[in-house]
């Protein structure tokens, strides 16, 4: 039986706004384009939702709607930052994941070690990481499959937690109403409804030959979900950007010396995970982070293309330097190239001939696009 969590962000570009502007928080905020020039909403957070906004409506509506409403426009390093950050934090439970947009990940913990292998535990954990390490509230959905993990992260939103165990699947799902699956839009609920067809428990009325007779190839699809049946595959294709492993201590530790003390052990661990990546990385930073008493967070980083104990103690030396306080938790990583992403950045053989420059595809690529963060 695998068990996935889905974790999603919570309002995710306008949390990275409030996060690094705390005076906007408790007031209608959202992103996206100017109102005056037929802007459209990205996300917003949960003020602005109280009255009707929404992200994709146009930004001219969302004004009528709220006319207190804050409309800020996009950051997108800011918010390729923080995901980069909460990628990083998934990779220290499992190397399945599903990335999808900036702000949510399909994760597949069935082989996890850490916490008994309770996926309840790690998606506790990781939510709290990624309050405390990033500043960002994320709700997470834990079942046996990706349709009921995504089902369940929205559950309990904002930073929520929702469990669906494997006996619970049939009569949790018997109760869904048909909008909740995948792929069944306005128009598609407007032909269930004719049916007499609102819930999964309608859809188990009919067989899957039936349904595949009324709806050609989504009958099939209707027939499986409507049971909880779900067996696509994490699409594991994206790559990592750091690697790293940290330590949280049941006692903080009162000086640098300390603190020097406890490296060995988590360059070595380090190191042994580093040996499981295959060559495609080049590392080219090493970092060091620290977690002070006060719950403050301080990460330093040099280039470097191994993992280099002396190195690590000067980066531990220099961050600590910056609180001198004790310290509750050390993380020690790396940072990387994905080799096979950066050949990819060039054509090496334009129109096969043969001694053409490397030419970056950077150069063909169409104007930036609309980003929508899903109303999470």
């Amino acid at each position: 039986m695998r068990k996935i969590i889905h974790c999603d962000a919570d309002c995710f570009f306008a949390a990275v706004e409030m996060r690094d502007d705390p005076s906007l928080v408790n007031r209608p905020i959202a992103v996206g384009g100017s109102s005056d020039r037929r802007g459209v909403i990205s996300t917003c957070n949960y003020e602005a939702r109280r009255y009707g906004v929404h992200s994709a409506m146009p930004s001219s509506t969302a004004k009528r709607l709220c006319p207190d409403l804050l409309i800020l426009p996009h950051r997108m390093e800011a918010y390729r930052e923080a995901s980069d950050k909460m990628r990083a934090i998934f990779y220290e439970y499992t190397e399945l994941i599903e990335p999808l947009p900036l702000d949510e990940a399909f994760l597949d913990v069935s082989d996890a070690k850490i916490h008994r292998g309770s996926a309840t535990f790690i998606a506790q954990e990781i939510r709290q990481r990624i309050k405390d390490e990033i500043g960002i509230t994320v709700s997470a959905g834990i079942a046996p499959n990706k349709f009921l993990a995504k089902i369940a992260s929205d559950w309990h939103k904002p930073n929520g937690q929702f469990v669906i165990p494997p006996n619970q699947v049939s009569a949790f799902v018997a109760q869904l109403p048909v909008k909740k699956i995948y792929g069944v839009g306005k128009a598609m609920a407007n032909k269930l409804a004719e049916a007499n067809i609102f819930t999964c428990s309608d859809l188990q009325k009919f067989s899957i030959f039936e349904l595949s007779q009324r709806y050609g190839q989504m009958g099939s699809r209707l027939f499986k979900l409507s049971r909880g049946i779900d067996e696509r595959e994490l699409t594991v294709d994206r790559r990592r950007k750091s690697l790293s492993v940290e330590n949280t201590f049941s006692q903080d530790l009162p000086s640098l010396e300390n603190c020097l003390h406890e490296l060995p052990p988590l360059s070595q661990q380090l190191a042994i995970r580093l040996r499981r990546v295959d060559d495609d990385y080049k590392v080219v930073k090493l970092f060091v982070k620290l977690k002070f008493a006060d719950f403050s967070i301080t990460t330093i980083e040099r280039s470097a293309s191994a993992v280099l104990l002396l190195e690590l103690q000067s980066l531990c030396a220099e961050a600590y330097q910056r609180k001198n306080l004790s310290v509750r938790l050390i993380g020690v990583g790396v940072r990387f190239i994905d080799l096979r992403e950066t050949n990819s950045y060039f054509q090496l053989e334009l129109f096969g001939g043969g001694n053409q420059h490397p030419i970056p595809q950077s150069r063909f690529q169409p104007a930036s696009p609309i980003y929508f963060a899903p109303d999470s």
